[in-house]
């Protein structure tokens, strides 16, 4: 069921629709789990070191790293978390093994990630109405691109920015403009769907006066404030009921 906080503003349907990806699309945390615990026992092996030298060696790595470029794409760069935990054990770089945990990650996260149901059908449903879609995410492109290719969306979507091609992570309004500059939508009525209230939220009603729409599930709380959704909802079934309810209306 689709709880809204300004129904007044679903008369019409959009002129391009925002697409958030991770835990928008599908549950990351399920998938992040899996490949830090795979990741986490091959470093421990091939290093020799304990499970609590790996967690507070990552833990720490992984901090230095976003200190330096904080809100970027590179910031989330799993490779210079590998390649600075390495480092901080006085082993030099090592990029060979930096790439190789850095693809065990990457490797046992897609195994372990799922799209959400009804995802699918409700671009499916998109596509037919001949209106623009883009996704806008965080993280470096090449990784996207991989999960996209993954999860077979790339035939949905028109077009995708990532925070790595924008120069900035959201909620930074550079990702948002750049996705519009892409579409040209014929009209300023934009749909931005997303998980975090923030990021995505937040972000795209600041930066472009989007519609916003969340999507709920463990782990996510409604926004609050400037960054409440103009609607939330579970299931993306719910979603595509509301567009075809619209589309009949007209």
């Amino acid at each position: 069921m689709i709880k809204f906080f300004n129904k007044e503003l679903f008369t019409q349907l959009p002129d391009a629709f925002l697409f958030d990806t991770d835990n928008t699309l599908y549950p990351y945390n399920q998938a992040n789990t899996a490949a830090q615990k795979a990741v986490r026992e091959k470093i421990i092996k091939t290093l020799s070191i304990s499970a609590k030298q790996f967690d507070a060696s990552y833990l720490q790595a992984r901090k230095e790293v976003k200190k330096r470029i904080p809100n970027t794409a590179a910031s989330h760069s799993r490779l210079l978390y590998m390649q600075k935990m390495i480092e901080s054990f006085g082993l030099g770089s090592q990029v060979l093994l930096a790439l190789d945990f850095e693809q065990t990650y990457w490797r046992t996260f897609l195994t372990n990630a799922y799209l959400f149901s009804g995802v699918k059908d409700l671009l499916d449903d998109i596509r037919v109405l001949g209106i623009p879609v883009s996704m806008v995410t965080d993280l470096t492109a090449q990784i996207q691109f991989r999960k996209v290719i993954y999860f077979e969306l790339d035939k949905y979507f028109d077009y995708i920015v990532t925070s790595e091609e924008s120069g900035f992570d959201k909620p930074h309004k550079a990702s948002f403009l750049l996705a519009l500059d892409k579409m040209k939508p014929k009209g300023t009525c934009v749909w931005m769907i997303g998980d975090n209230p923030l990021n995505d939220i937040g972000g795209a009603k600041k930066s472009i006066n989007a519609i916003t729409l969340q999507k709920i599930h463990k782990g996510v709380q409604i926004g609050k404030g400037e960054n409440q959704p103009d609607a939330s909802f579970e299931n993306f079934e719910d979603l595509r009921k509301l567009v075809q309810k619209i589309k009949l209306t007209k």
